[in-house]
């Protein structure tokens, strides 16, 4: 198969990159930046008429994972950009498949896990979730990220592609043992004793483990009738506490330090991000992967983070 993907240089297009090359796919990641990579890196300036959409007339599959990265403050400029980002490059996307002589099957599309709302209680899944922005008390921050999401998946609905089948990837964070990740990241307060319980520790965390993720966005392409949202999460999130209490024992780590919610705050401001990365409470399950039959490899965090750990560790004594 011959796979774009648009915004492919970060975590996630590149280990879905490197996992379709390795099984001899022709891969072309369409980035800003110009990146040496073992496949084709081509030009993308996320217009319509760009010398990139050349390649998506002939492609197989195109998954668009474009858009500004959202760890930052939610500043009027940094909410325009992260927003225009999402939905400029939807329709970009969706205007080169529209104008392909041969377009590409199936539009596999970003989205994202944090569209649901801030709950404790029942899991959300496709069919019952709940979208959120109107939970009492949520922060304006947090309504902005459901606005962003809602946006690209309205855009992903209005583009006029009935040649292509459409999917909207709502993921959870893909956990891998590269550097940079979110999983180095949570290691890495662990490591230093730091990673401890956030806040009171209720918050779900939903997540995927990069296999499964890998093996979901094969299963996308390959079942043609999935079409729609679908969730990108493994079958059992954890609160806080206890996820972090699994990374911790997986590690070895006998304690680790809680940071307060009004420590959280003050480091989102020094760090130049926002809380809602650990403090949205986000209980979301893969409802219709489940339902059309697909088993995931790692349902369950402590083995997920048993092998990422030991990967974790390989990766940095080879290099």
């Amino acid at each position: 198969m011959k796979i774009v993907i648009p915004g492919g240089s970060g975590q996630v297009g590149t280990l879905l990159a490197r996992a379709f090359h390795r099984e001899g796919h022709e891969v072309v990641v369409l980035s800003r930046a110009a990146v040496e990579a073992p496949w084709r890196v081509v030009a993308w300036d996320g217009r319509p008429a760009g010398a990139w959409a050349g390649e998506i007339d002939g492609a197989d599959v195109v998954v668009n994972l474009a858009g500004r990265n959202v760890n930052c403050r939610y500043n009027a400029h940094n909410r325009d950009e992260i927003m225009r980002s999402r939905v400029d490059s939807v329709r970009a996307v969706g205007e080169a498949i529209a104008r392909a002589v041969d377009p590409p099957r199936v539009w596999l599309q970003a989205s994202t896990a944090t569209i649901y709302a801030h709950c404790f209680d029942a899991p959300n899944d496709e069919a019952t979730g709940i979208v959120g922005g109107g939970e009492a008390g949520a922060p304006d921050s947090w309504r902005f990220s459901i606005e962003v999401a809602t946006a690209w998946e309205r855009a992903l609905a209005e583009a006029e592609t009935p040649r292509t089948r459409r999917v909207a990837l709502r993921s959870a964070v893909t956990m891998s043992p590269d550097r940079g990740g979110i999983f180095d990241t949570l290691l890495s307060l662990v490591r230093r004793g730091l990673g401890g319980t956030a806040g009171d520790g209720r918050q779900y965390i939903s997540w995927i483990h990069e296999t499964d993720f890998v093996r979901a966005v094969y299963w996308l392409i390959e079942h043609g009738e999935m079409d729609g949202a679908v969730n990108l999460a493994a079958p059992q999130p954890l609160p806080n506490a206890e996820f972090m209490r699994v990374l911790r024992r997986a590690w070895g780590a006998r304690v680790g330090l809680p940071a307060s919610r009004w420590m959280l705050e003050l480091g989102a401001v020094l760090m130049r991000t926002e809380t809602e990365l650990v403090l949205k409470s986000r209980r979301v399950v893969p409802g219709r992967l489940l339902e059309a039959g697909f088993a995931f490899e790692y349902p369950a965090w402590p083995q997920a983070a048993e092998d990422l750990i030991r990967r974790w560790r390989e990766l940095r004594r080879a290099s």
